[in-house]
């Protein structure tokens, strides 16, 4: 069981680790204009948090297995 989790991890942090080098490649930012402060151009500059929202609930998904197999081997034992 243990070779099974270790595999699990290694293909979450495989997977992880391919969407991460994808979304590095950052576009240029955009022309600035001419405007000023209050002009009402659009900020350069603004990411979403797209990506380190699926992060942060895949982790959570590891984690929470993590405990799940904890608990269900402390009941068996």
């Amino acid at each position: 069981m243990k070779k099974v989790i270790s595999n699990i991890l290694v293909l979450t942090l495989l997977i992880c680790f391919t969407l991460i080098t994808t979304t590095i490649f950052a576009d240029q930012p955009p022309d600035p204009g001419t405007g000023g402060p209050g002009t009402g151009d659009v900020p350069v500059g603004g990411s979403s948090i797209g990506g380190g929202l699926i992060m942060l609930l895949m982790f959570g998904v590891a984690y929470g297995s993590k405990k799940l197999y904890q608990s269900r081997k402390e009941v068996t034992e």
